[in-house]
């Protein structure tokens, strides 16, 4: 039995991937396209074992909703970097200043080294799969670090990445205490984390010991605005789609829904309309479970606190309750929440829906604005002059108009937060850039004026100086 600590198996992995690195330090793209090909068959041949992987995680995971969420998009990424990745490794032209042609500039894309990605539980398969799609595209090499609430798919793709890659390319290791804390200060070149924002904090910290930069990928209470001149059930359908989605359990999930005063109980009797026809109960087996018991514990203390403080909680799932023994929680809103109520302070991640009510749009946008930016901001309005202004005066993230979540997965639109929802981007190109060393290089030419720049200055040199910058010659005298 070995005496060393998690902290020193994981800096021999990652030494060993460096030291690899090092001996092969520019993957040609041929190299690239091929690992990025296996990954592909890997995930297409195993689709059923990752399913039923994530399910038994789960206790309840629609095979559906994971081959939807998770392998579509994992490999829409993949067909996307195969695709292109020639391309993003060309070297960039950048231009020349007229002063010191006929040299070239040019903008080098090389490999970092070796890249860290920390994957939370909600999606684990696309959350491994889309930053290590950016990796290997440029061309690194790549430690994740699976969350302990992904236990079955952690093993099954720690089996298959065995077959397919050797460790000193891609390493998958399992949380067994402690370990995301070892994780997180180790050395890397990069490192990529999706979760908390309070974990995103420590995550930051402790990289900062070796000042690692990383990519944070947060969360936040993203808002959604229905504006007045929007059909009010085809925005219900793709709300309530998009929270419906994973049990609400997505960081760029509705997190809270702005309506126009005296809408509310119209948008309760559509609200009730529309689910009625999706789910009889929430036993469906398309009907996601909570991931753990205090998770579940938690939403069902936030909507008895909404409650308690005077809010009007309405089930949209006919015949249903809480139900602890399978953790399923049936989608309920929360009408006339304040800003005491829990419901309103922190990210919900859960199938709970707030509805804030507002007299203007200003109103509304200064309501999302006195708050930490979101990761995600969703509009419905057909006015243009809406969609500007709403544009103009937020941030957040990512922006969808007129849908919800769908911006994500949009591989050719880089994906990250701003503030308290994170910082940095991945996805296609971005993520590509991301995880290269964007590497400048001046190639001087054979001939140069520079000659004449160098002290002491004679009167050549004081005259280029002079012409440059068109100022008195007497002034450098």
């Amino acid at each position: 039995m070995s005496d060393l600590s998690i902290s020193d198996v994981l800096e021999q992995r990652r030494q060993q991937q460096y030291q690899a690195f090092m001996h092969q330090p520019m993957p040609t793209a041929e190299m690239r396209i091929a690992d990025l090909k296996i990954l592909k068959q890997l995930i297409t041949q195993h689709q059923q074992q990752i399913c039923q992987a994530i399910a038994a995680d789960f206790g309840c995971r629609s095979a559906s909703e994971t081959a939807l969420l998770e392998i579509f998009t994992s490999l829409e990424s993949l067909n996307d970097a195969i695709k292109q990745v020639k391309r993003w490794m060309k070297p960039q032209r950048r231009h020349t200043s007229l002063w010191f042609q006929p040299a070239k500039n040019r903008l080098i894309p090389q490999p970092l080294g070796v890249v860290g990605i920390i994957v939370p539980w909600n999606y684990p398969l696309f959350l491994t799969i889309a930053p290590m799609v950016a990796a290997l595209a440029a061309g690194n090499r790549v430690m994740v670090k699976m969350s302990e609430n992904s236990q079955h798919l952690c093993l099954l793709l720690q089996q298959l990445f065995a077959d397919a890659f050797s460790d000193e390319k891609i390493c998958i290791i399992a949380e067994e205490g402690q370990t995301g804390i070892a994780f997180s200060t180790l050395a890397f070149d990069h490192l990529i984390f999706t979760g908390s924002t309070t974990t995103g904090k420590a995550v930051m910290a402790a990289a900062a010991t070796h000042l690692v930069p990383v990519t944070l990928e947060l969360g936040g209470k993203s808002p959604v605005i229905l504006a007045d001149d929007y059909d009010v059930h085809k925005a219900l359908t793709r709300i309530l789609g998009g929270k419906v989605y994973n049990s609400g359990q997505t960081c760029v999930a509705p997190d809270y829904l702005m309506i126009p005063e005296g809408l509310e109980s119209e948008l309760i009797k559509q609200s009730q309309a529309i689910m009625a026809l999706r789910f009889s109960d929430i036993q469906h087996p398309d009907y996601t479970s909570i991931i753990d018991d205090a998770s579940f514990s938690r939403l069902c203390d936030t909507v008895e606190d909404a409650v308690e403080q005077g809010a009007k909680v309405i089930n949209l799932i006919p015949h249903s309750e809480p139900d602890s023994k399978q953790r399923k929680f049936p989608l309920q809103l929360v009408c006339q929440p304040t800003d005491s109520m829990t419901v309103m302070q922190r990210e919900i991640f859960g199938p709970i829906l707030p509805v804030v009510t507002y007299k203007t749009l200003q109103q509304a946008l200064d309501y999302i604005n006195a708050r930490e930016r979101p990761l995600a901001l969703y509009l419905f309005s057909n006015d243009k002059a809406v969609q500007q202004q709403v544009l103009n005066q937020t941030r957040s993230g990512g922006v969808a108009l007129n849908d919800v979540m769908l911006h994500v997965a949009q591989e050719d639109l880089p994906f990250g937060g701003v503030g308290h929802s994170g910082m940095g981007h991945y996805h296609g190109r971005d993520g590509f850039e991301r995880l290269s060393k964007m590497r400048p290089v001046m190639y001087q030419a054979a001939l140069s004026s520079t000659k004449y720049l160098y002290a002491p200055y004679g009167q050549i040199g004081k005259r280029l100086i002079n012409f440059i910058i068109n100022r008195k010659l007497s002034r450098y005298e």
